[in-house]
C-alpha cells in the first residue's frame, strides 16, 4: 500500500530554447496532475495585459491641426500617418517614463521606423512604413512616447496632453503572443505529472524570457496581499531566518550610506527607497522601472549591490527575506 502524500510535489525545472528572433520556448516541469493549467492560465494573462512596453500617445505635426486633416507633398492623409506611428514600436535609450522627441523631413523619401533611431529612442521594428513624401513636403512633428502597460485609449491621453497635440490610442504590451500547451510526462513510473510550455513571441522591446520573469514576479507580488492575514509560513521562516543567527544590519543600512551619485540617489528617494534591504528585496525588473532611474544610474545601483554581495540577478533565500522584511516594517512603524 502505498503512503499518502501531505504535499504535492513541487516543480522543479525550467527549459529555455530561443526558436527565432524574439521568440522562445519556456517549458517547467514535472507539475502533479492539474497544477500546470493552474500556473499557466494566469501568467499567460499577466504576460498579455503586465508587461511593461513604451508606445506613442501623441503627435503634434506641423500644419495640421486634427486628425482628419491633409499634409502637402504627402502621399497618405494623418489618419493614415496616425495609425502607421502607432504600429511603429519605440524603446527609449535613457529608460525615461516619457519623452518627446521631434523629427524633420523636407526631402522625397519614404520613412520608416529606420529614419527614427536616434541618441533618444530605438525602433526595435524599422522595417515599418510611416509615410511617403515628395520634395514639395515640410514633415515636422513631435511624438510623446511613455512607459506603461496594457493599453489607454485616446479618450484618457486627451487629458493629459497639450491641445496642439493629437492624442492616440496606445497599446504598451510588447508581447505580441502568448500559448501554452499542457504535456503529460512520466515522474517515477507515474505518467499523470504535466509539463507547461510556453511560447512567447514579443515585439523586441523586451526578451520573451524577461517578459515571464516579469509576469511571475507579478503574479508574486499580487498573492503576497494574502500574508496580510495568513502569516503563519512566514511567521515560521523568521524563526528559523533567527535560529540561523541571520545578519541583518547590513541589509537594514540606509541608501545615503551607499555612497552613491547624487542622481541615483535622488531617483530612488523619490521611489520611497530608503534602506539597501528595500532595493535587495526587489526583481530585476522592478528595480529596472524604478521611475526616474536612468541607465547610467541602474548600472551604478546593480554594481553596488553587487560589490555588497547582493547582485540584482539574485534573490535571497527565503527565510532571510521574510526576516528582513519583518525587522524594515518594525523600523518604519
Amino acid at each position: 500500500m502505498s503512503e499518502n502524500k501531505c504535499v504535492p510535489y513541487l516543480a522543479d525545472q525550467v527549459e529555455i530554447e530561443e526558436i527565432g528572433e524574439n521568440l522562445a520556448k519556456v517549458s517547467a516541469f514535472p507539475f502533479e496532475s492539474g497544477y500546470a493549467i493552474t500556473l499557466a492560465h494566469p501568467l499567460r494573462r499577466l504576460l498579455m495585459s503586465s508587461s511593461v512596453g513604451y508606445a506613442p500617445i501623441a503627435v503634434k505635426i506641423d500644419g495640421v491641426a486634427h486628425e482628419f486633416d491633409s499634409l502637402r507633398g504627402m502621399l497618405e492623409d494623418v489618419a493614415l500617418f496616425i495609425l502607421n506611428l502607432k504600429s511603429i514600436r519605440f524603446n527609449v535609450k535613457g529608460d525615461e517614463d516619457r519623452v518627446e522627441v521631434q523629427y524633420t523631413f523636407n526631402e522625397a523619401k519614404e520613412i520608416t521606423g529606420a529614419d527614427l533611431n536616434n541618441d533618444i529612442v530605438e525602433i526595435v521594428n524599422p522595417e515599418a512604413p510611416l509615410a511617403t513624401i515628395s520634395n514639395d513636403c515640410n514633415l515636422t512633428f513631435t511624438v510623446i512616447i511613455e512607459k506603461g502597460i496594457s493599453y489607454t485609449p485616446s479618450e484618457e491621453t486627451r487629458k493629459v496632453v497639450e491641445k496642439d497635440f493629437i492624442p492616440m490610442d496606445a497599446f504598451f504590451t510588447p508581447v505580441k503572443k502568448v500559448v501554452y500547451d499542457i504535456e503529460k510526462m512520466l515522474v517515477e513510473d507515474n505518467p499523470n505529472f504535466e509539463k507547461i510550455v510556453f511560447t512567447i513571441q514579443t515585439d523586441g522591446q523586451i526578451t520573451p524570457v524577461d517578459a515571464l520573469k516579469e509576469a511571475v514576479n507579478t503574479m508574486y507580488n499580487q498573492m503576497s496581499v494574502f500574508n496580510k492575514v495568513f502569516d503563519l509560513s512566514a511567521v515560521k521562516m523568521v524563526e528559523q531566518a533567527e535560529e540561523e543567527t541571520v545578519d541583518l544590519k547590513e541589509l537594514i543600512q540606509t541608501i545615503d550610506e551607499l555612497n552613491l551619485s547624487a542622481r541615483s540617489f535622488n531617483s530612488l528617494d523619490r521611489a520611497n527607497i530608503k534602506y539597501l534591504g528595500e532595493l535587495v528585496l526587489m526583481s530585476a525588473i522592478e528595480v529596472e522601472n524604478i521611475k526616474n532611474l536612468g541607465k547610467k544610474s541602474l548600472e551604478e545601483v546593480s554594481e553596488k549591490l553587487e560589490s555588497l554581495g547582493f547582485p540584482i540577478t539574485e534573490t535571497l533565500p527565503e527565510n532571510i527575506a521574510s526576516a528582513l522584511r519583518k525587522k524594515l516594517e518594525q523600523i518604519k512603524e
